[in-house]
């Protein structure tokens, strides 16, 4: 049984090409209770060209977790993927993040028997998020880790035949309505729209991690504020019209 990721990776790196797959991967929030995780998967022309039948089963084995998780997967083509998947809050966003990235087996036929003698390494990729309800605004601290270096094709020797970086283009992007903050020994992001657009280019050849703090609005506690205005307001109205000398 091999691992889907490294499998097909794998299988384009022995033909020594590069830059075969390009992620993009982020998460959207928009509020405490309403957010996505959304996915690009773009395959090069090199990779379907070499094996049409491996690309398809690999892009719709992503499809299929998509499903299961309750999101949405779109073929733009062969080659591309588009893939939406919602979360209610926070405990829901690492569940069905971490979810999709623990990378299902796949059986081997006898076409893979050239490649037994390599190392089918797994990737560390985890997400966690710490949250704290305010009154009006929840505080969420972010934390991802990810680790794709055994991606990199080895010999039984322990030798690195091809490194990840010629296999994997990977961008790792977090929008926020009010902006986050990086904390310090997290890798640096680019930024667009007052913070509120993170970007992280990660380098396949070491381990990254990233560490943000960032705001979203509570609609509950938004809404409890709304009502005991309208309350107090009402209170006050109601004391003025039973004030005497009022008309």
């Amino acid at each position: 049984m091999k691992r889907f990721l490294p499998f097909l990776l794998a299988l384009v790196a022995m033909l020594g090409l590069s830059g075969c797959v390009r992620y993009d991967l982020g998460i959207n929030y928009f509020s405490q209770t309403r957010g996505e995780i959304v996915q690009r998967i773009r395959l090069g022309e090199s990779v379907t060209t070499f094996n049409e039948a491996i690309a398809r089963d690999w892009l719709r084995s992503l499809e299929r977790r998509t499903k299961e998780l309750g999101g949405k997967a779109r073929r733009r083509s062969l080659e591309e993927l588009s893939i939406r998947i919602p979360f209610t809050n926070g405990a829901e966003l690492t569940h069905k993040f971490n979810r999709f990235f623990e990378p299902p087996s796949i059986a081997t036929t006898e076409e893979d028997e050239d490649t037994e003698a390599m190392v089918w390494p797994e990737i560390v990729s985890h997400l966690a998020l710490e949250e704290q309800n305010g009154l009006l605004v929840q505080r969420n601290r972010l934390v991802y880790d990810l680790d794709v270096r055994s991606l990199g094709l080895l010999a039984p020797n322990g030798n690195v035949l091809v490194g990840p970086g010629a296999l994997l283009e990977l961008d790792f992007s977090l929008n926020t309505p009010w902006g986050a903050r990086v904390m310090p020994g997290s890798a640096l992001p680019q930024r667009s729209s007052w913070n509120r657009n993170l970007t992280w280019t990660l380098k396949t050849s070491e381990a990254s991690h990233l560490e943000v703090v960032f705001w979203v609005p509570s609609p509950l506690g938004l809404g409890t504020v709304v009502i005991l205005v309208v309350v107090v307001l009402g209170s006050i109205l109601k004391s003025f019209l039973k004030s005497p000398g009022t008309a």
